[in-house]
C-alpha cells in the first residue's frame, strides 16, 4: 500500500468510525444498551488506535538523521502495542460493567440496538477494506484490518443480542452478549500484544524462519559456514539482517551477490549487512567463538 493510499484510507477510516461512535454514544444511553455501549467504547479505541497507527505511519516516513540513524521507523512497533494495550483495558471496563448489570439489570430497546448495530456491520467492513491490501505485507496496517474486521463482527452480534431481546425480553443477554463481545476482543488483540512485544524486544520476525534462512545462506555457492547471524524489525514491515558468512575459496563478490539476492528473493529482507570472512579470519573471529562457546 503507498503512503498516500494508506493516508486516504486512514483518513475515510478515522471519520466514518469517529461519526459511528457519537451515534453509538447517544443511542447506547437511550435504549440502556450496555451492548451498544461497550461496542461504542471499542470503537472510540480503534479510533485511537487508527490514529495512532496514522502517526507512527507518517514518523517512519521521516529520513534518517544524526541521531536516529535509522529514521523513527519502530514508532509503527510502539504504535501497534499501544493498540493492544488500550484494547484490553477497554476488554476490562466492559467485563467489570457486565458483571454489575447481571446484578443490577436495566431495560434495553432491542430495535435501537439492531438498527445501530447494523449501521456498524456497514461501516466497519467499508474501512477493513480500505485496509485489505496493504494488510499483506505491514503488520501496522494488519493490525489496523484486523481491528475492524473482528469489529464487523462484533457488531453482528450486537444485532443477534437485539433480536433475542425483542424476541425474548430477557434483559440479562444484553451483558451476556457484552462478555462474548469482550472475549472476541481479547482472543484478536491478545496475537497483537504478543507480537509487538517480541518485535519491541527484537525477536525474529514471526514470517522468518532462522534454520531454513541459514540453510538457505548455506547453499550459496562458496559459503562453507554462517555465524553471528541477527534477524530483528526496525518496523512492523521492514527486517533487518546482519551475518557472517565465511568463503574460503572462490569469489567472495560473488557468493556475497548471490547470498544478497537470496535473501531479499526469498525473504524479503532488502536492508543486509553481510560481512565475508575467510577461513584464517573466521578463525579468529570473536563473534564465532563466542556462539560455540
Amino acid at each position: 500500500m503507498t503512503p498516500d493510499r494508506l493516508d486516504r484510507a486512514m483518513m475515510i477510516g478515522v471519520g466514518l468510525n469517529v461519526a459511528f461512535v457519537v451515534v453509538e454514544l447517544g443511542f447506547g444511553f437511550f435504549s440502556g444498551s450496555l451492548a451498544l455501549l461497550a461496542d461504542a467504547g471499542h470503537n472510540a479505541s480503534d479510533v485511537v488506535g487508527l490514529l495512532l497507527a496514522w502517526g507512527a505511519s507518517l514518523l517512519a516516513r521521516r529520513p534518517p538523521s544524526r541521531r536516529f540513524t535509522f529514521g523513527l521507523r519502530r514508532a509503527t512497533i510502539y504504535a501497534a502495542f499501544a493498540n493492544a494495550v488500550l484494547l484490553l483495558a477497554a476488554c476490562g471496563a466492559i467485563l467489570w460493567e457486565a458483571v454489575r448489570r447481571f446484578s443490577e439489570p436495566a431495560p434495553v430497546t432491542g430495535l435501537t440496538m439492531v438498527v445501530v448495530a447494523a449501521i456498524g456491520v456497514v461501516i466497519n467492513t467499508a474501512t477493513a477494506l480500505l485496509f485489505m491490501r496493504g494488510s499483506q505485507s505491514d503488520a501496522n496496517v494488519r493490525g489496523a484490518f484486523l481491528h475492524m474486521a473482528a469489529d464487523a463482527a462484533v457488531s453482528v452480534g450486537v444485532v443477534v443480542a437485539g433480536v433475542a431481546i425483542m424476541a425474548t425480553g430477557l434483559a440479562w443477554i444484553d451483558p451476556v452478549v457484552s462478555i462474548v463481545i469482550m472475549a472476541v476482543i481479547v482472543w484478536g488483540t491478545w496475537d497483537l500484544f504478543t507480537e509487538s512485544i517480541g518485535l519491541a524486544m527484537d525477536a525474529v520476525p514471526r514470517r522468518i524462519d532462522v534454520e531454513k534462512l541459514t540453510a538457505s545462506l548455506m547453499a550459496v555457492a562458496g559459503v562453507s559456514e554462517v555465524h553471528d547471524l541477527h534477524v530483528w524489525s526496525t518496523s512492523t514491515s521492514e527486517v533487518i539482517l546482519t551475518a557472517h558468512l565465511v568463503v574460503p575459496d572462490g569469489d567472495q563478490q560473488a557468493s556475497l551477490a548471490a547470498a544478497r539476492a537470496v535473501l531479499v528473493e526469498q525473504y524479503t529482507i532488502a536492508h543486509a549487512t553481510l560481512q565475508i570472512e575467510a577461513e584464517a579470519t573466521a578463525t579468529g573471529c570473536p563473534q564465532r567463538d563466542a556462539a560455540s562457546a
